[in-house]
């Protein structure tokens, strides 16, 4: 049998994320991996955009690049969009969508774009049928169209995902201010934690940061949630495939030993994670309670902290509620978590002063466009000498 030809694919991602995608992009077999600005270009073949769609846990959106070309104004943006040969894609009865990202001078509304890249596609088919197109179907569309602008250059993609693929699908109920799932997986990424030690957050919210850690520990396949994807609708789609690549992953799926515990002291939010957690299936491997995070209990032993702490910007508050919650926070881990690495992620500088720890890490993340610190707090007994001292 002929190999099937490789092809260009870019897996979106958040700032920040980039190089913790390029891993998972190599786990999955891409081939030709080059790290972006908040994205990951790669080659592989269908199979491999189909697992990247079913395993990536920190992508937005793979996209299938189909022509690059420059645009100086509107109309070279419409002609060139229009000579595309859109019969290899649609049909008269499919039905398409328009996404558009755009950074430049040139083009300043990105809606005008989508509506330009509209008009040459329905525009392409009337001079071929006589007066007939495609329907646009914003909702549920068969085929996505995403169309980057960056200044003059344009990159007109088949966007194989659809909805985006943060939005795994379990999360059908949240608290305010929610953390981007994609997000979670790549702040227990950056943890180190694979599911060899016990697992809290003491301030769970929604319940993200929870779910997220007992997929990757159970090897779940993210994608298993959803059952619409982009490239389901194309006239290529290889639906055998696909149902294979479920079944193989619905396989790989494991049972761990570890304790996942999440808490918080609102009753709302412990009702919204409850149900999130039933819904992502990992209620055998979760276990939460309503409890201030100053009187939560853990495991004594080795173990991971993640945590997504209120910040005044997302939540409201004065600062020095902030300073104090935080340095409970601090003293809470000084005291009881001895053993455990601990991750906090916030934009609240005072906030991460009033902990009182020295920090061993520090990492820029975007948290819903605020710039945020992510930090590591090294737990263990007796000073940072007699801690390596052991280790030799």
């Amino acid at each position: 049998m002929e190999q099937e030809q490789l092809f260009e694919m870019t897996a979106q991602t958040f700032q920040g994320l980039e190089e913790i995608l390029a891993q998972e992009l190599e786990g999955i077999g891409a081939e030709n991996i080059e790290v972006k600005k908040r994205a990951v270009t790669f080659e592989g073949n269908k199979e491999t955009m189909y697992k990247a769609n079913l395993w990536l846990r920190t992508a937005i959106r793979v996209l299938v690049p189909l022509e690059r070309f420059v645009a100086k104004d509107e109309d070279e943006l419409y002609e060139n969009a229009k000579k595309i040969d859109w019969t290899k894609y649609l049909d008269l009865y499919s039905t398409f969508a328009i996404d558009s990202s755009v950074s430049s001078p040139i083009f300043t509304h990105s809606q005008y774009v989508a509506l330009k890249v509209k008009d040459a596609i329905a525009d392409h088919f009337r001079e071929r049928t006589g007066g007939k197109r495609p329907s646009v179907d914003v909702e549920r569309p068969n085929v996505s169209i995403h169309i980057r602008i960056s200044d003059d250059k344009c990159i007109l993609s088949l966007d194989s995902s659809g909805t985006p693929l943060f939005r795994r699908g379990y999360k059908t109920e949240q608290k305010a201010a929610p953390l981007n799932e994609s997000l979670a997986a790549a702040m227990i990424y950056m943890s180190g934690w694979k599911g060899e030690r016990n697992f809290v957050d003491p301030m769970c919210g929604s319940g993200t940061i929870l779910v997220e850690a007992a997929l990757i520990a159970t090897n779940t396949a993210p994608g298993l949630f959803r059952s619409e994807y982009g490239f389901l609708g194309w006239k290529d789609a290889d639906r055998r495939l696909w149902r294979k690549l479920i079944r193989e992953a619905k396989r790989a799926q494991k049972d761990i030993n570890c304790k996942i515990l999440g808490s918080d002291i609102d009753p709302d939010a412990i009702d919204v994670t409850a149900g999130n957690i039933e819904r992502a299936g990992m209620d055998d491997y979760i276990s939460i309670r309503q409890i201030a995070f100053q009187d939560r209990q853990v495991p004594k032993g080795e173990g991971v902290l993640i945590c997504n702490p209120p910040y005044g910007e997302r939540i409201g508050g004065d600062i020095e509620d902030i300073e104090l919650l935080y340095k409970e926070l601090g003293d809470k881990m000084k005291q009881d978590f001895t053993g455990y690495d601990a991750w906090i992620l916030s934009a609240s500088t005072e906030g991460l002063k009033s902990v009182g720890l020295k920090t061993s890490k520090k990492v820029d993340l975007l948290n819903g466009g605020l710039e945020c610190k992510y930090v590591k707090y090294e737990l263990y007994e007796g000073s940072r000498k007699e801690k390596a001292e052991s280790e030799e």
